[in-house]
C-alpha cells in the first residue's frame, strides 16, 4: 500500500481510502458485513475511511463506529456535514448552529472523540462561507476535528473560501472530494489545478462512475433496477436512455483497454483516478 501526505496537513494516506455511502439501508443492511470490510481493508494496509452524517439517514457512521472499536488509532476518519437530516428548520446547511450541533452527532454514531477530517458536503449559498470556516476553526481548537475540507465545490467558491480564510485570519480547507473518473473528467480543468495551487489534498469520489467501471453493468446485458445504485438512482441506469447508452459503449471501449494492459476495468479505472498528480486518495 502507497500513502501520501493530505493536503499538506502533515496525516499520512492510504492511496486507497474505502467509501462508506453504501452501508446501510440504501446498500448493505448487514452491519457484520460491512465491518469484515472496513477490518479486510485495514488489514491490506488502508488506513483511510470515509463516510457521511447523511449516508442511510446516519446508520452508515455507525456501522463505520462499531466497527472501528480497538482499531480507531490505526484509521484516518472523515465524515461530512451538509445535507439535512430530519424534518423542520435548521436541520442542515453549512450554518454555525448546524454544523455545532450535528458534530457532537457524528462523533457519537462514530463512537469516537475526534474526527481526523470533517467535510463540508456541498456549498450552502444561504450561508456566509465566513460562517462555515470560523465554526470549523473552532472545531480544530477544540480538538473535535484535525481538519476540514469540503466536497463538490465549483472553484468559485473554492477560491472565495481561501481569501476570506486569510483576511480574516480563518483556518482552511484542506481538501476537496470532487467526482472524478474515466467518464467524469470535467474536474481536470479547473477544479485539479486549482487543488494544486493551493495545496489542497484531493479526495476523488466515485472512481468507478456510480458501477460502470466496475463491470457490473455490460452493453446487452440486463440491469437489475431492484438492487445496489441502480435502485437509489434508477435514472443514471435505465439503458434505453440516451445518455446511459453511451456510458455503456464507452465501458466497452474501455473494457477493451483494460483487456490490452492486462489488467481488469475496476482496476483499469482506480488506477486513472489515483494517477492524476492532484490527487491524493
Amino acid at each position: 500500500m502507497r500513502y501520501r501526505v493530505l493536503g499538506g496537513t502533515g496525516i499520512e494516506v492510504s492511496v486507497h481510502c474505502l467509501g462508506a455511502m453504501m452501508f446501510g439501508a440504501v446498500g448493505n443492511t448487514d452491519h457484520d458485513e460491512c465491518a469484515r470490510i472496513i477490518h479486510t481493508a485495514l488489514d491490506q494496509g488502508v488506513n483511510f475511511v470515509d463516510t457521511a452524517d447523511m449516508y442511510s439517514s446516519g446508520e452508515s457512521e455507525e456501522i463505520v463506529g462499531k466497527a472501528l472499536q480497538g482499531r480507531r488509532d490505526e484509521v484516518v476518519l472523515a465524515t461530512k456535514v451538509h445535507f439535512p437530516m430530519g424534518e423542520g428548520p435548521n436541520r442542515g446547511g453549512n450554518s454555525r448552529l448546524w454544523i455545532t450541533r450535528e458534530v457532537e452527532e457524528s462523533l457519537r454514531r462514530l463512537r469516537t472523540d475526534w474526527i481526523d477530517l470533517y467535510q463540508v458536503h456541498r456549498p450552502d449559498h444561504t450561508t456566509d462561507v465566513e460562517e462555515t470556516l470560523s465554526v470549523l476553526t473552532d472545531l480544530v481548537r477544540q480538538g473535535k476535528i484535525r481538519a476540514f475540507g469540503c466536497s463538490t465545490f465549483p472553484t468559485e467558491d473554492i477560491v472565495e473560501s481561501h481569501h476570506v480564510a486569510e483576511r480574516r485570519a480563518l483556518y482552511r480547507f484542506r481538501t476537496e472530494q470532487p467526482p472524478y473518473s474515466l467518464l467524469a473528467r470535467g474536474v481536470e480543468k479547473d477544479v485539479l489545478p486549482l487543488c494544486r495551487r493551493y495545496g489542497m489534498g484531493v479526495l476523488t469520489w466515485s472512481p468507478l462512475a456510480s458501477g460502470y467501471l466496475s463491470g457490473r453493468y455490460r452493453k446487452g446485458l440486463p440491469v437489475d433496477m431492484s438492487a445496489g445504485r441502480a435502485k437509489l438512482t434508477p435514472h443514471r441506469f435505465d439503458p434505453t436512455l440516451p445518455e446511459n447508452v453511451v456510458k455503456l459503449e464507452a465501458v466497452e471501449q474501455l473494457a477493451e483497454v483494460a483487456d490490452g494492459l492486462g489488467c481488469t476495468l475496476p482496476q483499469l479505472a482506480v488506477a486513472f483516478a489515483a494517477a492524476h498528480p492532484a490527487v491524493t486518495s
